[in-house]
C-alpha cells in the first residue's frame, strides 16, 4: 500500500544561508553548478543580487528566486566607490537579504574589500563565499594542467587589472595563467616576450570556460595577437591564457569540449515543468538546451468529474490510483489544496505510476507509488505489469484515473478487460501553446538548432503548427515509432529513435548519433562541424 512518508529533511549542509544581510559571493568560473553550497543557499534566500557587468546571469537565473531584483553596477551611474558601495547597502539598511555577485572566485576583485569595509561602516552584517577560481577551472576544462612534473609553480594574474604585474612574472619559473580581455593579453604577450620568453612558446586561450559554449584557441607568444584578432568575435572577453608546459597536453586530455554533443544547441519541445531530465541529460553531454513549450495545460472546462473522484477517493471508493504525467500528479495535487488535503489522504490506496519522472513527482509529495514499470515506461507498460482484479485479494475493485482529456482509451480497455471498473477522469486539458517569440521561430526555421528532441506525437504536430518545420540540416531524435511516424507525416527526415521510450534513451541516442559524426570527421581527416555549421549545404526534405 502506498504510504504518505514526508521527505525527510535536508542535511544542514545543503544549503547553508546566513542571517547577515549581505553576502559577497564569487560566481566561479561560468558553469552555474560549480557554485558552491553555500553560495547556492545565498543566491536562493536572496532578495536583491547585485552583479558587475561581466557577472554570468546563468547563475542567477539558475538559483535566484523568479522574483528577485537584479541591479547592475553601471561604472557610467556608479563611478565612485562609495556609489557602488550603497547599491549593496541601501537595500540591506531596508531590511531586504542581498548578494553581491562577483565573477570568478571575487576575492581578487578591488572593490570586495572596499564594499565589506562599507559595510562595516553602515553597521551592517556580511559574509564572504568565495568561488571557484577561473584561473583553476578554465583550464583544467579546455584539458590543460596548470602544474606538472615539470612545473609546480602557478602564477595567476589578472591582467586588465595589474598589467605591469607580467614584467615581473616573465623570468618565474612554471605556469604562468593570465585573465583579462583581448588587448591586455596581447600586451602581456609582448611583454613576455620583450623579456626574454620564446615567441614560438605556446600559449591557450579559453572564452566561456566550464560552459557549453566554451572555445579554445591555441597560439604561441608570437602569434596570439593575429589568432585574437581573426577569432575576436567567437572568442569574447574575459579570456584565460595559459603559457607553460602543461598546454603541450591538451590533445590527449581534453575531455569537456570532445563530449558527443558539445556546443549543440538543442530544441526540445516541452513545458518547463517536464523539461528538467532531458535539459540535465543533454548538459551532460555538453549541449545547451532550450525549451520551447508546445502545449499549454488548463483545468477541465467543469470540475464535476474531478470533485466527484477526490471526494470517492477520500471515502474509500478506489483501490488504484493510476497516474500517467506529471500532469496528473500536479491537477490532482492542486485540487487537493482546494479540499485543505494533503498527501496523507492516499494511505491505504495503491498507486501505479507511468514511469520514473511521475514516480519522482510523486515522492515530491511524499507518495511512493507501488507500481512503476520496469520495462517500457508507457500506457503499454504500465499495463503489462498492472494486476488482474483478484475478489479475494481485492476488496474493492474500481481504480481512479485522472487523465488528459485527449488521452488514449487503450489504458482503459485493458484495466476493464482485467477485471477492474475504471473512473476515467479528466483532470486537465492539454492546448496547443502560444507561438514562441519571433527569434525563436526564425532559428527553428533557419536551422540555428543542432538538433530537436520530440517525446510525443503531438509535440511533433504542435511545434510545427506554432513554429514551423526544424530545418533539414537540424537533426531530428524521436522517443519512439509513433512519433517517427508523426514527424515522417509532416515531412521530416528522423535522424535517431531511442531504442525504448524514455527521455534518458532518445537523450543518450542522440549522443550517440554526434558521436558517430565526431567519429566520421576524424576518420575523413576533416574539421568537425556541427549540424547548424552545414545549413547551406543540406537539400531541403520533401514530403
Amino acid at each position: 500500500m502506498s504510504t504518505a512518508t514526508p521527505a525527510p529533511p535536508a542535511p544542514a549542509t545543503t544549503r547553508t544561508t546566513s542571517s547577515a544581510p549581505i553576502s559577497f559571493v564569487g560566481a566561479g568560473p561560468g558553469d552555474p553548478g560549480l557554485m558552491t553550497l553555500h553560495a547556492v543557499g545565498a543566491l536562493a534566500s536572496a532578495d536583491v543580487v547585485v552583479v558587475d557587468t561581466t557577472t554570468p546571469r546563468e547563475a542567477i537565473t539558475a538559483h535566484a528566486r523568479q522574483d528577485v531584483e537584479v541591479v547592475v553596477v553601471d561604472p557610467v551611474s556608479a563611478p565612485t566607490t562609495a556609489a557602488r558601495a550603497k547599491l549593496v547597502t541601501a537595500p540591506a539598511k531596508a531590511g531586504r537579504r542581498v548578494v553581491r555577485l562577483f565573477p570568478g572566485d571575487g576575492t581578487s576583485r578591488p572593490d570586495l574589500g572596499e564594499e565589506m569595509a562599507a559595510a562595516r561602516r553602515g553597521s551592517l552584517g556580511y559574509e564572504v563565499v568565495p568561488g571557484v577560481s577561473p584561473a583553476v577551472a578554465v583550464p583544467l576544462y579546455a584539458g590543460v594542467p596548470v602544474a606538472t612534473a615539470k612545473a609546480c609553480d602557478v602564477h595567476v594574474l589578472d591582467v586588465d587589472l595589474d598589467s605591469s604585474g607580467v614584467d615581473a612574472l616573465a623570468s618565474a619559473p612554471g605556469t604562468l595563467v593570465l585573465s583579462g580581455g583581448h588587448e591586455a593579453l596581447v600586451t602581456a604577450a609582448k611583454a613576455l616576450v620583450a623579456s626574454g620568453r620564446p615567441e614560438g612558446r605556446e600559449v591557450t586561450v579559453t572564452s566561456r570556460g566550464t560552459t557549453t559554449a566554451q572555445r579554445t584557441m591555441t597560439a604561441t607568444l608570437g602569434t596570439l595577437s593575429d589568432v585574437l584578432s581573426e577569432s575576436d568575435e567567437s572568442l569574447p572577453d574575459p579570456l584565460v591564457a595559459v603559457v607553460g608546459p602543461g598546454t603541450t597536453q591538451r590533445g590527449r586530455l581534453s575531455w569537456f569540449e570532445t563530449r558527443p554533443l558539445f556546443g549543440w544547441r538543442v530544441l526540445v519541445p516541452r513545458t518547463q515543468a517536464q523539461s528538467s531530465g532531458i535539459v540535465a541529460a543533454l548538459a551532460g553531454h555538453g549541449a545547451a538546451a532550450d525549451v520551447v513549450p508546445t502545449i499549454a495545460v488548463e483545468p477541465p472546462r467543469t470540475p464535476h468529474q474531478m470533485d466527484k473522484a477526490v471526494r470517492g477517493l477520500v471515502t474509500g471508493r478506489y483501490e488504484w490510483v493510476g497516474f500517467t504525467s506529471v500532469n496528473a500528479v500536479e491537477a490532482v495535487r492542486a485540487k487537493f489544496t482546494d479540499y485543505g488535503l494533503d498527501a496523507r489522504a492516499f494511505s491505504g490506496l495503491k498507486v501505479a505510476a507511468v514511469g520514473g519522472v511521475t514516480a519522482d513527482a510523486l515522492r515530491e509529495w511524499g507518495i511512493e507509488p507501488d507500481l512503476v514499470p520496469t520495462g517500457e515506461q508507457s500506457a503499454a507498460g504500465l499495463l503489462a505489469e498492472w494486476p488482474p482484479y483478484d475478489e479475494v485479494l481485492d476488496p474493492i475493485d474500481r481504480v481512479f484515473l485522472p487523465r488528459a482529456d485527449i488521452a488514449t482509451e487503450s489504458l482503459v480497455e485493458g484495466l476493464v478487460s482485467a477485471g477492474w471498473q475504471v473512473d476515467d477522469v479528466t483532470a486537465y486539458r492539454t492546448v496547443r501553446a502560444a507561438p514562441p517569440p519571433a527569434p525563436v521561430r526564425d532559428a527553428i526555421k533557419a536551422g540555428a538548432f543542432d538538433a530537436v528532441v520530440f517525446t510525443s506525437s503531438s509535440t511533433v504536430r504542435n511545434l510545427v503548427g506554432i513554429a514551423g518545420k526544424p530545418h533539414p540540416a537540424t537533426v531530428v531524435a524521436v522517443i519512439g515509432p509513433a512519433t517517427r511516424a508523426a514527424a515522417e507525416e509532416l515531412g521530416l527526415r528522423v535522424d535517431v529513435v531511442a531504442p525504448e521510450p524514455s527521455a534518458t534513451a532518445v537523450v543518450d541516442a542522440l549522443a550517440a548519433h554526434g558521436a558517430s559524426l565526431r567519429e566520421a570527421a576524424e576518420a575523413e581527416g576533416t574539421p568537425l562541424q556541427k549540424p547548424s555549421d552545414r545549413r547551406g549545404t543540406v537539400r531541403r526534405r520533401s514530403r
